[in-house]
This record gives C-alpha cells, structure tokens and sequence, in this order.
C-alpha cells in the first residue's frame, strides 16, 4: 500500500439518537506523519445531514480516509438472509440499505423509527418497554462474521445490530448510518461494498474502541475523559499531543484517537484484505476496518 494514498485521515462518531441535532457525532481529522488530531468545528452541534454534507465536500477535495463508528449492515450469513420469514428481505446490504429509506423516507433528520416499528422488522428487534421481538435470538443477539470474529479474538464484545436498548447497543446508530451510506452511495467508494478504488477518497466502517486498545488503553476502561490520558494514548499512536479542548467527552476523545489510529493502520495491506472477507460476507455484511 503506498505510504502516500491518503493525506488525511479522519473519524466519525456517528449518533442514532431521535432530534435535529446530535451532541453525539464527533468528528476529528489528522495529517500524516506524527502531525496531531484536531475536532472539526469545536463547540459545533452537528446534524447528520451536516455529517454528509462535510463528507462529500472533503471527500471530493482531496484523498481522504474517513471512518464511520457504525455498523451499516445486520447480520447475513449466520441465517441466510437479515429477516429470515420476511418476504421483503433483502438479497444484499445496498438492497437493505434502500428498503430503510423506503420505509423510514418520512422520518425527519435520517431517523428511523418508522423502520423499527415496522409490523415484520420490528419481529427482529430488541426494542425499549420490554418488546423482544421473537426473532431477535438469545443472548446478545445474532451477530455478522465480523463481529464474531471480535468476539472470538477478544478485541471487543459486541451485541448484535438488531437490539436498540442499553449502553451496549449500537443497532440506532447502524440504522440511521443506513440512511447516511445511501446517499453516500456512488459518490463516495464504501469499502469492502465498493473495491479500495487505485485513488481518491474511502469511507470504511470503524469500531472506536479497537482504536483505544491499540492505543494502550486497557479493556474495560476504553473511554478518555481527560488531557493527559489523551495524550498518552496519542503517543501510542506515534501522534503529537493534541491542542486542549473546552471539555473532554468521550464523543470527542474517541475520535480524536480514532483518526490517529487510522492513519497508523491505513498503508497495512493485510486491514484490507482479511481472511474471512469473502465477497459473500462483504456484499451482504460488509467488514469493520482493523479487523483481521
């Protein structure tokens, strides 16, 4: 992989969460080399349609890594189809990605509350109040290849995309990511659904906390809260310390450490070829970037 093939590199913690605007997304870039990472408009309440926005602009200005801290698919290949006994079930993650949009198309800001409350979807989903839908599965719920193989490796322990309550889901944010990668579609590549193009800007799918246990923070404890404990896991990293911030949360901190670390795993031919990514797995479930 050229060393030269992105000249920066940026993370985005992405929001699920129901309103016009999200104190959840985050968004931080880096230069290359050692050159420190920097929040995008400090103090800024983004909206996901600003997210877009800011991505297609960068995207087309210049060679730029941009990951997303979502999961844009449900799980496929452990049952054959994302809503087994739902004659509507897509074939592959663009044809799941477009049913989304057409159920959930009246729900304002990319939400997608309509989609969740669907008679047939919501049967997969573990939802607020208590409603399980019969088909969510036991325990943590049905996961794709990717996040079995982070389970298995024990890098992460992640709850399936289908359930929508507790500290731990990540399903509201994989859906209204859905929404986001439709209309990034054709004009932004999204690896592994789209080949790594030869130039020119990619956006992949990231799991911040694989970025805090690369950066020496130790499991169980993943998120920063604070200006020293940024700044050593920076150096971790090989980055120099960042420039204060007015306040220290973990949307901010996670991706700050996250675009760091993508620009020190990015030029690694083996994050973009792994084992398990089979084309299968890569049109019906896609992959989070750093996995191997």
């Amino acid at each position: 992989m050229d060393a030269a093939r992105f000249t920066r590199f940026a993370a985005i913690d992405w929001s699920g969460a129901v309103g016009p605007r999200q104190r959840g997304i985050a968004i931080a870039a880096c230069g290359p080399g050692d050159a420190p990472p920097a929040l995008v408009r400090p103090g800024h309440v983004w909206s996901r349609e600003d997210a877009l926005a800011w991505t297609l602009e960068v995207a087309a200005a210049e060679p730029i890594l941009i990951g997303f801290d979502l999961s844009p698919t449900f799980p496929f290949v452990d049952a054959g189809a994302y809503f087994p006994g739902w004659d509507r079930s897509p074939p592959d993650a663009r044809a799941l990605w477009a049913l989304v949009e057409e159920i959930a198309s009246d729900d304002p800001h990319l939400a997608t509350s309509s989609f969740v409350d669907h008679p047939q979807a919501s049967r997969h989903f573990r939802r607020h109040g208590g409603r399980l839908g019969d088909r969510f599965g036991a325990g943590r719920g049905r996961l794709r290849v990717v996040e079995q193989a982070t389970l298995d490796q024990r890098v992460a322990s992640p709850y399936s995309n289908f359930n929508l309550v507790g500290a731990a889901q990540v399903g509201k944010s994989s859906l209204t990511g859905m929404r986001l990668f439709t209309r990034l579609d054709g004009r932004v590549p999204i690896w592994p659904f789209d080949p790594l193009p030869a130039r020119g800007s990619v956006v992949v799918e990231i799991y911040t906390s694989l970025a805090a246990v690369a950066a020496g923070v130790p499991k169980g404890r993943a998120k920063i809260r604070n200006a020293p404990a940024l700044d050593a896991a920076l150096s971790h990293l090989r980055s120099k310390p960042h420039t204060p911030l007015a306040s220290y949360d973990d949307h901010a901190t996670d991706a700050l450490l996250a675009s760091a670390w993508l620009r020190t795993i990015a030029h690694d031919a083996r994050v973009w070829n792994p084992p398990a990514l089979t084309a299968h797995v890569a049109q019906t479930e896609g992959w989070t970037f750093g996995v191997l």
